[in-house]
């Protein structure tokens, strides 16, 4: 997947898991941030649960939903740690 679709992927899975775990976005580039590492967390969860070697893997619906729920993720374990957080 090129640069371009991993931004793409980050920017739309960002801004959906900003919206429903804190009502609004991060701002451009917190979402793709935050989109690129879920698509990272959510990869890595989709192959060692499901078996699914390559579960982003361009612009879909799939890498969408996977970098999504890998963003909500993400965002939990954050709110989890201990002291202040930004996000």
């Amino acid at each position: 997947m090129g640069i371009l679709s991993w931004i793409i992927v980050g920017l739309i899975a960002g801004w959906l898991a900003g919206a429903m775990m804190r009502g609004r976005g991060y701002g451009v580039v917190g979402n793709i941030v935050i989109g690129i590492v879920g698509a990272v967390i959510g990869g890595f969860l989709a192959g060692a649960l499901f078996g699914v070697p390559d579960a982003v893997n361009g612009i879909n619906i799939t890498s969408i939903v996977v970098a999504f729920l890998g963003a909500v993720v993400l965002i939990a374990v954050v709110r989890a740690l201990p002291g202040p957080s930004s996000v």
